[in-house]
């Protein structure tokens, strides 16, 4: 992978001052053609070997272009403060909106391959990391992102040369750390597993540039050409959106859906609901300041069709937390800002740290259900949620987090009667609204969906648990002994 780099190129000074300011010019008009057009975002990825000139090239590419759209960010090896969520959590933190540009410096390749040199991962663990960073690069591009990933190279002896001469001045000393020095003991190690790296994670949509750092000058150019094809492709003509092949629905027993093969007539008295209602809180209560619960998280999802009962049954459940450890959020349309972002990036966003829970009335399913109901989006975008739902899923349970997800079903008759109830008593009118009315009508596309989401997302990690709601005390009393089960076997 490295071979290309090893040539010794180099560039004039008379060549650079020829071509530095062509190109910054051009940086500088197709920064703001990405900008006006609204697309993107392009990422740039800085990596390499130290003292290869990652740290000149991210400073020349802010003065070439300019840096009120630039986001620049530093990673390393992860942080205390970051291994209290899921792998890629800070990594979604840093991500442009669509017209900006951000720049990577360290990126998701750091932590993997510095734990794989020292051993702390083996050949499995880092096998997993790099099919997760392509999975996430694909699901980058695939929301049109344009990726730039360059790897900034430097020979053995030319690195202990760099060094040594940097070293040797008291003006350039500070330039070296002692940490740069250790690892280059490790330089063959630190190579051979990058090299696996990189020809693993060289794709059709994100491919590496290996750039020779030996020369400044060359290093410069190289770069900024690069980042210029890229800002062209990413603010020029959209790429024509995929076919997808949509597949059938699940199917059904007996002419049943999903959601119509559910006894909805269980009920429960008011007396037995109330005894059972404070036992589960106080069992949940009890849980949640577990010992065990210390190195986790809990993630909860509420979905269900409209005026299901998801608002009075996650009244039921924080009633048993303590406020200072939980956060409710509540699910609506996206704003300007969640919009110029990777659709899970508002979500990502939101997860909670270990010891804590989040509750999402409504959640990342919108894209499966209503933005595919109401074609919000293309079928190609909806289709392939499905897997990156289930890998972000997966994501939270291996960093510990429990993830418990409900869909309250209730039947057409009974939703009709509610949404009557609160069109009639004036301290429910805020319930209901024209939009409610408008999704009753595509009650069958719904169902159809919320069938075919079930089955293409109920897990081993993260199953689904379908309450027959049309009595909400049952229905309250079922989430909350399914929640309970689930933190106990957790905490087995």
């Amino acid at each position: 992978m490295f071979e290309s780099a090893e040539i010794g190129h180099s560039l004039s000074r008379k060549e650079y001052r020829a071509r530095e300011p062509k190109l910054r010019e051009a940086l500088l008009d197709a920064q703001y053609k990405l900008l006006e057009s609204g697309r993107g975002p392009v990422i740039i990825l800085v990596n390499g070997v130290d003292g290869a000139g990652k740290g000149e090239t991210v400073n020349q590419l802010n003065e070439w272009m300019d840096p009120r759209h630039v986001r620049t960010e530093a990673f390393g090896a992860t942080l205390a403060e970051e291994r209290l969520y899921p792998e890629m959590w800070p990594f979604w933190q840093a991500l442009p909106g669509k017209g900006r540009i951000g720049i990577l410096f360290g990126s998701w390749y750091t932590d993997p391959i510095l734990a794989h040199v020292i051993g702390r991962e083996k050949k499995g663990p880092f096998a997993a990391r790099l099919e997760r960073i392509r999975h996430l690069e694909r699901m980058l591009a695939d929301e049109g992102a344009v990726l730039v990933k360059l790897w900034f190279h430097l020979s053995k002896a030319v690195s202990r040369g760099r060094f040594k001469a940097l070293r040797a001045d008291p003006k350039t000393a500070w330039r070296v750390s002692d940490a740069e020095i250790k690892n280059l003991k490790h330089y063959d190690e630190f190579i051979g597993v990058c090299s696996q790296a990189l020809r693993k994670t060289s794709t059709d949509t994100a491919p590496w540039l290996v750039i020779e750092g030996s020369d400044a000058a060359y290093r410069a150019i190289t770069t900024g050409e690069a980042v210029l094809q890229a800002l062209n492709r990413a603010s020029g003509p959209a790429a024509k959106p995929r076919k997808a092949v949509v597949s059938h629905s699940p199917p059904t027993v007996d002419g049943r859906t999903l959601l119509g093969s559910f006894d909805y007539t269980r009920s429960l008295e008011r007396k037995a609901y109330e005894r059972r209602l404070e036992a589960l809180q106080g069992r949940l209560s009890v849980l949640l300041r577990h010992k065990g619960m210390a190195a986790r998280s809990l993630v909860l999802v509420f979905e269900g069709m409209d005026a299901a009962g998801k608002g009075s049954t996650i009244r039921r459940v924080t009633r048993a937390m303590d406020a200072r450890f939980y956060r409710v959020i509540p699910v609506a349309a996206p704003t300007d800002e969640e919009r110029a972002k990777p659709y899970l990036w508002r979500f990502w966003r939101r997860l909670p740290r270990r010891a804590h829970a989040t509750i999402f009335d409504r959640s990342w399913y919108g894209r499966v259900l209503v933005e595919r109901v109401e074609k919000f989006c293309a079928a190609a975008d909806w289709m392939r949620a499905y897997d990156e739902i289930n890998a972000f899923e997966e994501q939270m349970a291996e960093a510990g987090a429990i993830v418990v997800k409900f869909w309250l079903a209730v039947t057409p008759d009974e939703q009709l009667r509610r949404f009557e109830e609160r069109k009639s008593l004036a301290y429910k009118n805020f319930k209901i609204t024209d939009e409610d009315w408008r999704n009753r009508e595509k009650w069958p596309l719904y169902e159809t969906a919320v069938g075919e989401m079930i089955d293409r997302t109920s897990t081993d990690l993260a199953p689904w648990h379908v309450i027959a709601s049309d009595d909400k005390p049952f229905s309250r009393i079922e989430v909350l002994r399914t929640l309970c089960e689930r933190i106990e076997r957790a905490l087995e």
